[in-house]
C-alpha cells in the first residue's frame, strides 16, 4: 500500500524509454526431438531439428539436448563444437515443446485499454521488469477499449496457455473474464478493483484522486467547474467523478457547480472536441478537471487555438501524470498514478499465484494512493 495521498511540486524528469518484449502466438519454434515436429527452418527453407544438429556434429541426440538444457554436463570442447553447428544450421530450441514437458509457460500476457496512452506503456514497463527478473517474457496486447477485441485476445491467451494474464478490463459486465476463468489460467486486474473473488487486483483509489483535483481547484478560489469525462462504462471515469463531487460537498458547493462534458474516448482528439464544446457554453466554467491527461492536453489545445489563456482565464487539471504533462506548452497539473508500481505489483501477484508456493497464495486487492502534482496550468488564484 502506498503512502497517504499528498501534494508535491512537479517533476520534469522521467525514466528513459521502455523496452517491452513482445511475443506473438506465431513465433517460429523448433522441436526438441525428431527432425520434423515443431522444428525451425534453415536458410534453404528445410526444417532443421535436433537430429540434424546431432548428425552434423557427429554426436548423439542426447548430447545435443544436454548442450541446450544442461551444458555443465558436456565437455568444453564438445560444447563449443555443437554450439557452432547449432549457429551454422540456424537451429532454435522449441519453447512450445519445453512448455509441454514443464507443464507451464514462460509467457505472461498483458492486455490494456490503449497502448497509445503513455500511462499503459508505463504499466507495461513495470510488469516487464518484474517478469524478466523471473525469467519470463511478456505478450502485450491492446483491447482499444473494445470488449469484442478483449474477448478475442482472452481466447488467444487460452489457446497459447500463457502463464497468466494481467488485464485492464474493457467489458463493464465482466462476462469476458467470467468466461475466461473456466480455462483455469490465473489473471490479475490492473487499474481496476476486483470484487468478485475471481483473482487479485491492483488499482489506484480514483475517488481520492478526483477529490484531490477539485479540492485543489476550489482552494484556488474556483466556484464553477467542468468534468471532461470518458466512456461511462469505465469504472475509473465514474470513480473520478464521484471524488470530484465529494470535494465539492466538502467545500460547501452544490453538485450543480460541476458540469460534465462527456468524451467518447480517452484520447487527445476527444479532448479537443470536448474543449470546443466547453468554449460554446454560455456560462463558461473557470476550471476544468479531465479524466486523464490525454483529454486534458486536447482541451488545452482547443483553448489555446481559441485564444483562451491558461490558467488566467481557465485552469486545467489532468489525471495520470504522463510524461507529456510536464512538457506541455503550459505544464499540466495532474493527479499522478504510480503506473510503474501498478504493473510491477500486478506481475508480482501473478508470479506468486503461479510459482512454487502457489498452494499458499491468497487473492489480494491492492489499492495504491494517488498524489497531486501541481504545475502552472492551475496556479493562478481567483
Amino acid at each position: 500500500m502506498a503512502a497517504t495521498p499528498g501534494v508535491r511540486g512537479g517533476q520534469d524528469g522521467r525514466p528513459g524509454g521502455m523496452r517491452v518484449e513482445r511475443v506473438t502466438g506465431t513465433a517460429r519454434t523448433v522441436g526438441e526431438s525428431g527432425g520434423g515436429s515443431g522444428a525451425d527452418r534453415g536458410a534453404g527453407g528445410r526444417t532443421v531439428g535436433i537430429k540434424d544438429v546431432a548428425r552434423e556434429a557427429g554426436v548423439s541426440v542426447g548430447t545435443v539436448s544436454n548442450v541446450i538444457n544442461q551444458p555443465e554436463r558436456v565437455s568444453p570442447a564438445t560444447l563449443e563444437h555443437v554450439r557452432r553447428v547449432i549457429d551454422r544450421l540456424g537451429y532454435v530450441r522449441s519453447e512450445s515443446a519445453r512448455q509441454l514437458r514443464a507443464g507451464r509457460s514462460r509467457i505472461m500476457a498483458l492486455l490494456v485499454l490503449d497502448m497509445g496512452n503513455p500511462f499503459f506503456v508505463d504499466i507495461a514497463r513495470g510488469a516487464e521488469r518484474t517478469a524478466r527478473a523471473a525469467g519470463l517474457g511478456v505478450m502485450v496486447c491492446n483491447s482499444d477499449q473494445n470488449p469484442g477485441d478483449e474477448a478475442d485476445y482472452l481466447s488467444l491467451f487460452a489457446e497459447q496457455r500463457v502463464r497468466g494474464v494481467l488485464v485492464t478490463p474493457a467489458d463493464p459486465s465482466g462476462a469476458n473474464l467470467r468466461d475466461f476463468r473456466r480455462h483455469g489460467i490465473p489473471y490479475v486486474l490492473v487499474d481496476r478493483v476486483g470484487g468478485d473473488g475471481g483473482g487479485c487486483s491492483v488499482s489506484v483509489d480514483d475517488v481520492v484522486g478526483g477529490s484531490l483535483a477539485i479540492r485543489h481547484l476550489a482552494a484556488a478560489g474556483h466556484r464553477s467547474f467542468a468534468y471532461v469525462s470518458g466512456p461511462d462504462r469505465l469504472q475509473q471515469v465514474r470513480d473520478r467523478r464521484e471524488g470530484a463531487l465529494l470535494a465539492l460537498a466538502e467545500a460547501g458547493l452544490p453538485a450543480a457547480a460541476l458540469r460534465e462534458i462527456p468524451a467518447d474516448r480517452l484520447d487527445v482528439a476527444s479532448g479537443r472536441d470536448a474543449g470546443s464544446r466547453l468554449l460554446g457554453l454560455a456560462d463558461r466554467p473557470t476550471a476544468v478537471f479531465c479524466a486523464n491527461d490525454l483529454l486534458a492536453l486536447g482541451v488545452l489545445q482547443a483553448l489555446y487555438a481559441a485564444g483562451v489563456r491558461v490558467p488566467e482565464e481557465m485552469a486545467i487539471v489532468g489525471y495520470d501524470d504522463i510524461e507529456f504533462a510536464a512538457a506541455a506548452t503550459v505544464p499540466l497539473t495532474s493527479v499522478r498514478q504510480p503506473a510503474l508500481t501498478l504493473g510491477a505489483r500486478a506481475a508480482e501477484l501473478l508470479l506468486e499465484e503461479t510459482g512454487e508456493a502457489a498452494a499458499d497464495h491468497r487473492h489480494q486487492q491492492v489499492v495504491l494512493q494517488p498524489e497531486l502534482v501541481v504545475r502552472r496550468s492551475s496556479l493562478t488564484p481567483r
